[in-house]
This record gives C-alpha cells, structure tokens and sequence, in this order.
C-alpha cells in the first residue's frame, strides 16, 4: 500500500514522458514520480526510495527529496510565506507544507520558526501541519516508556520550570531549568534519559545519566550479567550474532546499542577482549 507521508521503497513499472510511474509490492497503487526528479540510471523495474505526498492538485506524487519529518512527526520548520488562507512552511520538498489558520497556535509570521506537526487531514485527505501541540502529544507514560530510556527530544517550549520536550516524536516531558547547564532553545535537538515516571504519570527527563538507574533495559540486563561473572564478557560488537542471543537473550543490534549507552555513561571499558565492569558508586535520585 502506498502510504502518504512516508518513505516507501516502490518498483519502477513503466517509463512515460512525464516521469516514472511506481507500484507498491502487491501492484494495486501506482503513483508518479515527476521527471525532475527521474535520473539516467533510473529504469523498468528498478526499486526506488521515495516519498509521497501531495501535489498541488492533491494527487500523490514521489519524489527523491527529503524532507524534514514524516508522518506524525514533529520538526523546526521556517514559514515562507503568509496569505489569506494561511502559512506555507518549507519542510524539505518542492511543495511548501500548508498550515491553515485554524491549526496555529497563534498567528504565524513569515521568516518566524515554529514547531510543527505532520498529520493527514482525513476530510481532505492532504498532509498538513499543526502548531496546536496540544491534541497529538501524549502527556501520561504508558508501557512504551521505562526508567532510564535513552530517547530523542525536541524542545518545544520554555516555562519557568523548565523545557519541555517533545520525546521521540510522541510524548511531552519536561527538563527541569536547574538540571540544565546550558540554555536550551525552541527547536533544539539532544538526546536524554527518562527519570522515574512519576505519581501522576508525566514524564520528566534529564539531559545526562544518572547512574546505573537511568540505563535502558537492555544495557540494565548487561550490567546485571557482567555482575553475576565478576565484571567481565568476552563479547564485541565482532562477536558472532547467535553467541550474543545465546548469553544475553538479545540481538547483536541491541546489544550495541545497549554497549554504546553504557560506555558514554561510564560504566563499561572496552577492551579488545569484550566489555569490563567499571567499579564505582551510584547515587540514588532524590
């Protein structure tokens, strides 16, 4: 199925002068990809990546170019220009992202930033942008978010508390203004760490990890292993994928990921020979 908003890999099935016409897997959508965008290479049968998205006229098209977020994303976007239907963002493509006025936040200024949401409008059927935040962040944790996560944020708003943050593209949480040593800005990108979730369900993070307690499972499940065998695993990110699934119960992709986050923590060493146990004290979250 093609899918507005998205990057897709689609099949080259035909060669017209307009452009390349592309079909999904199971050949029942096809969509255009103009010829600006068409390169000598480009042939019958070929796999291409695109994106799709809405032409002038409200038809799908494919292009090679990327824009700044996909669907249900959130990003930093510049508004070109304002008229009397609304503002027009450059998000990436040739084809400037509308926001109508009944989805800003407040009134949008031509050569201004904001924090921007893509969606698709199901009435119309376009993909369009929201400075309304409010209505698709989720401000509750659910079980997709643990203790001590290392996840993406977006600063979307400055408070006297503090920032809040748009965390991996789908809740809100909160930086508090006395745990950040260097202002932060609306728009600015950094990773952080989920604090305990509190009482009432909302998230609040921190910039930095704090102690073991803020490490993701899979690294926690290192840590554990590495104290259960006196501090030292003979595995590497050259370690055959099997043996990693064998002794930790996990993919050599997350157990990389896991390696990485504990090693920038301080927690690891790595040697040649595998991942060491650094000896140290933990301080517990007051």
């Amino acid at each position: 199925m093609i899918e507005l908003g998205e990057y897709q890999t689609l099949e080259v099935s035909r060669d017209m002068p307009q452009g390349l016409y592309l079909v999904d897997d199971d050949i029942t959508q096809e969509v255009l990809m103009p010829r600006g965008f068409v390169t000598d290479e480009m042939k019958v049968g070929d796999k291409i990546e695109v994106f799709v998205y809405n032409d002038s006229e409200n038809r799908p098209v494919a292009t090679t170019e990327k824009p700044f977020f996909t669907l249900d994303e959130y990003a930093n976007l510049m508004v070109k220009e304002v008229n009397e239907m609304g503002a027009f963002c450059d998000w990436g493509v040739s084809k400037q992202l509308f926001i109508p006025f009944r989805n800003q936040a407040t009134r949008l200024k031509e050569g201004e930033r904001y924090i921007v949401h893509l969606y698709l409008d199901e009435k119309s059927q376009r993909l369009v942008g929201s400075t309304k935040l409010n209505g698709f962040l989720e401000y509750f944790a659910d079980g997709d978010i643990e203790k001590g996560e290392e996840v993406p944020l977006l600063v979307y708003q400055i408070t006297d508390m503090g920032y809040k943050v748009i965390v991996d593209n789908y809740y809100s949480g909160l930086v508090y203004k006395n745990e950040v040593f260097e202002p932060l800005h609306i728009g600015q990108k950094a990773k952080g760490y989920v604090k305990p979730i509190r009482a009432d369900k909302k998230i609040d993070i921190s910039l930095t990890p704090i102690g073991h307690q803020s490490i993701e499972p899979n690294a926690q499940k290192i840590l554990q292993k590495l104290e259960a065998v006196g501090g030292s695993l003979m595995l590497n990110d050259k370690t055959d994928p099997a043996i990693i699934r064998k002794e930790l119960g996990m993919s050599k992709k997350l157990f990389k990921k896991a390696v990485g986050n504990l090693y920038k923590s301080k927690s690891i060493e790595l040697r040649d020979n595998g991942i060491h146990l650094i000896k140290k004290e933990t301080s517990e979250e007051t």
